[in-house]
């Protein structure tokens, strides 16, 4: 039997501790909802470059996995590709916001995704008290992937020409295999967006398209895509809180949704369109935004659903 002694708190102390088992008693309806759920998370851009942020998104993602939630982190590293390359004075370029890979870029990317960004989210997680394994799409073929093609009309001549992007690459088919045989234990995979091509190749893909693929295949029930953003937002510069696949179509012909969020919604409404109960946009930047998300009757950013 244990001889320590409880300390002594004060009442300001006391009443700080009542409020958060009162916080947990409020959540644990929402825990019982998602009990047994797969979700999968989007995590990248600038709150993977905040410590503080960094430390508080894996302590959320642990207590997902011990209340019976199943957790896989997908995770981008734009930033941090982009100084590496920079480092080592290798040119870059974009289109349409995709990086140009050629093959000595492709082997930075590939180094800085799955070994110093990958390592960095498995540590803290296994440091917050879980059980993280990293991978990328090319352990246990999990992503097979295919060139991306890009077409661009020329202004002058008006005829379409074909952009050569390099080993930039989108999934082809998600073998979710492996995946399945982490939900049954208590392994949280955290994935690097690198696929393997039909010849070995390693192609670049974006974190957001393998997030949504990832979360179609394994057939989520949320998917959460931790931005740098409230959400979308309306005309008015307020966010939508819910909105259907219907609006959020109308929403990008009307120009209201534009520029950067259009891919986003576009990824989260394939993965409804897939069988994801809901996908959600929302600002990874707060301070245990998954949680708000998932455990509050108000949620943290903007659900869009098949209905």
């Amino acid at each position: 039997m244990s001889t320590e002694q409880r300390p002594a708190i004060s009442s300001a102390q006391a009443d700080e501790w009542l409020a958060k088992a009162g916080v947990l008693a409020d959540a644990l309806p929402f825990m019982r909802e998602h009990t047994g759920e797969t979700i999968v998370v989007k995590y990248g851009g600038h709150a993977m470059g905040d410590e503080a942020v960094a430390e508080s998104f894996a302590r959320d993602i642990v207590l997902l996995k011990q209340v019976g939630i199943n957790p896989i982190v997908v995770h981008g590293g734009g930033p941090q590709i982009g100084a590496m390359l920079e480092r080592l004075k290798i040119k870059s370029s974009f289109i349409d916001g995709l990086r140009v890979t050629d093959a000595a870029t492709v082997e930075i990317v590939e180094m800085v995704l799955c070994g110093s960004i990958n390592k960095q989210i498995v540590t803290a997680i296994n440091r917050a008290g879980g059980f993280a394994v990293g991978m990328s799409g090319k352990d246990g073929n999990l992503i097979k992937a295919r060139k991306i093609r890009r077409t661009k009309k020329d202004p002058g001549s008006n005829i379409e020409k074909i952009l050569d992007l390099g080993f930039v690459g989108e999934p082809h088919e998600i073998n979710p295999h492996i995946l399945d045989q982490f939900e049954q234990s208590d392994i949280i995979p955290v994935i690097a967006p690198i696929g393997v091509g039909p010849d070995g190749e390693t192609f670049n893909i974006n974190a957001d398209t393998v997030a949504g693929a990832v979360a179609g295949a394994v057939g989520a029930a949320r998917l959460l895509m931790l931005t740098d953003v409230a959400g979308v937002l309306d005309d008015t510069q307020r966010l939508i809180k819910e909105m259907t696949v219907e609006r959020a179509k109308t929403l990008m012909v009307t120009g209201t949704i534009s520029g950067g969020m259009i891919p986003k919604v576009e990824t989260c409404l394939d993965a409804v369109e897939q069988g994801v109960a809901a996908a959600v946009i929302m600002d990874g930047r707060v301070m245990h935004a998954v949680l708000l998300e998932l455990f509050t009757p108000g949620g943290a950013g903007t659900l869009i659903k098949a209905r």
